[in-house]
């Protein structure tokens, strides 16, 4: 259609919209080569050229190098298939550069030391498989050596964070908490009692629930006056401290005196480490789980009415 037209790299320059620089820098490299030279050595383009520069253009403005481009454009590869195997490399980019936001937007809000830092941006980076250690770590220092079975599983289960193959800045942010907070010798304590309280009070042989029987007794007895706003020492806490203090009895198949309450009261003590309830919100996050209710507000309920009814 152009018959034997040829254009000179300034022509070329003008129909494409590149610079001659350019136009020659991948005439170097041998991506679009001349069709021929006049006598004076100045390069000629045949008109299809002008095609193959505009999807140089695009192949570049997409991120492909120039090997890669030469294939295509000599039809070594389709782009098909060039399209593909960009965006497989595309997705490993993001998601490394979306670990690297999460830890740098959680950086932001919490000023951490430069080795908190380097611990944060390792905790994002662990693979699947050194992240089940790590947590499996941290579970296995809270119930080894306790009772095993069905519920012992599920309790594990129940406590497992899976952070999905493309996670959300909030989920790589709650992984880095949790990761932090699983690794808290501290922390690990505090669960390690709760488990070692709960196990003391089954008889021999009695499998360990996913939670602890009384904290959950509490949530429900305690929830309703906490919400209402009645005070742990008012009168209307009478009915609820003299019901969880019954489940109790009931449930372990003790008498209702002040050896039971100081139990209670010191299981419930034990239950109201805050952190309890920030792994189990992070968890939720992590998993995409519904957010669970907070046990810290009647937890404390629970607690200080016990201890005002045991005062007096």
């Amino acid at each position: 259609m152009d018959g034997g037209i040829l254009y000179s790299i300034g022509e070329l320059a003008q129909r494409t919209g590149l610079t001659v620089k350019t136009i020659r820098f991948y005439s170097d490299r041998g991506i679009v080569a001349p069709a021929d030279r006049t006598h004076a050595g100045y390069r000629r383009y045949a008109p299809d050229a002008v095609a193959r520069l505009a999807l140089v253009r695009t192949l570049r403005e997409l991120g492909l190098g120039l090997d890669m481009i030469r294939r295509v454009v000599d039809q070594e590869l389709t782009l098909s298939e060039v399209a593909a195997e960009h965006a497989a490399a595309l997705d490993v980019q993001i998601g490394i550069l979306r670990l690297r936001r999460a830890v740098l937007t959680a950086a932001a809000e919490r000023e951490p030391t430069p080795k908190e830092m380097e611990l944060m941006h390792q905790l994002a980076t662990l693979s699947e498989a050194e992240r089940r250690r790590l947590i499996g770590d941290f579970l296995d220092t809270v119930f080894e050596g306790l009772h095993s079975g069905t519920h012992h599983a599920a309790a594990r289960r129940s406590m497992t964070p899976e952070l999905p193959t493309n996670p959300t800045d909030d989920q790589v942010r709650a992984w880095v908490e949790l990761a932090e907070l699983s690794l808290d010798p501290d922390f690990r304590a505090s669960v390690r009692r709760l488990a070692e309280d709960h196990v003391a009070g089954l008889p021999d042989g009695t499998p360990t629930p996913p939670r602890p029987d009384m904290v959950a007794v509490a949530r429900d007895l305690a929830s309703p006056a906490v919400a209402c706003g009645i005070s742990p020492d008012s009168p209307q806490a009478d009915p609820v401290v003299a019901a969880l203090i019954a489940h109790c009895a009931l449930a372990h198949g003790r008498s209702d005196d002040a050896e039971l309450h100081r139990w209670l009261l010191h299981r419930l003590e034990a239950a109201s480490d805050p952190r309890w309830d920030q792994y189990f919100q992070l968890l939720a996050l992590i998993n995409d789980w519904p957010a669970p209710e907070r046990l810290a507000p009647v937890i404390d309920w629970s607690v200080a009415a016990l201890r005002i009814r045991a005062a007096r």
